[in-house]
């Protein structure tokens, strides 16, 4: 039942391949029945999705809608409809074309789309819905509250309280948080990312794109860019700021 509902919910080669992953797996296509308990079915589409999340990687085409919640992405003669934070909308917000990342979710009831204009959203989006009492919804939320520097500053700097100010995040959620990911912001982001108004976010941004376009490895230039952020809180340009990061490379 559950391999029949798959491949009618989803059309053409992507489903297909799909079904063909869990058909060939016999860890997943064991038959579980314990009574009603799901607990079976569960595991075996969440082992499922997790391979079938590298099927789609991102969608290139014309964006035919766009609300700030989700965008309607046109490729290939078919319409994507692709979940997404205000963060995202911001970047593709007057966008006709776009190369959109993303992230492919199953459960028994529901495949969804979600979709990132950055890698680092994607991958802070996979983080967190890795954590107990968040879902992929709530990851959204919190990406659309505050920005991918912000989340990581609050989750590094143990800020419960700036985690609670999201709709649906809770004291006990915001601990769980932090317990889980602290360790993995720190090892892919370098140190605590000091919170910045929305033009020094530009232009950390700006840096950070510049640094590695000259090869700088992308958690050394964070670290420099948050070093000399934090001694220079009142940098006035981009080039100032790759000036500095760049001798704190050398």
């Amino acid at each position: 039942m559950v391999l029949h509902r798959l491949v009618l919910s989803q059309a053409g080669s992507f489903a297909f391949q799909c079904y063909l992953h869990h058909f060939q797996n016999p860890y997943l296509r064991r038959p579980v029945s314990i009574g009603n308990n799901q607990e079976g079915t569960v595991r075996s589409l969440t082992s499922h999705h997790l391979t079938c999340n590298k099927v789609i990687t991102y969608i290139k085409g014309t964006i035919a809608f766009k609300t700030p919640t989700y965008i309607v992405v046109e490729a290939g003669g078919i319409g994507y409809h692709i979940n997404i934070s205000l963060h995202t909308y911001a970047r593709v917000e007057k966008l006709e074309h776009i190369k959109i990342l993303t992230f492919y979710h199953v459960k028994e009831d529901a495949h969804t789309l979600y979709g990132f204009a950055e890698d680092e959203e994607r991958t802070l989006f996979v983080h967190l819905i890795s954590v107990s009492g968040v879902g992929p919804s709530t990851a959204q939320v919190i990406l659309s509250t505050m920005n991918p520097d912000e989340i990581r500053a609050a989750i590094i700097g143990e800020n419960e309280a700036a985690l609670r100010k999201v709709k649906g995040i809770g004291n006990k959620t915001a601990k769980q948080i932090i317990l889980d990911l602290k360790s993995k912001m720190i090892k892919s982001g370098g140190d605590t990312t000091i919170p910045a108004s929305p033009a020094d976010n530009t232009m950390r941004q700006e840096a950070l794109s510049a640094l590695l376009s000259l090869q700088v490895n992308k958690i050394q230039a964070q670290k420099a860019l948050n070093k000399v952020l934090q001694e220079n809180p009142g940098i006035g340009s981009v080039e100032e700021l790759i000036r500095l990061s760049l001798k704190q490379l050398n």
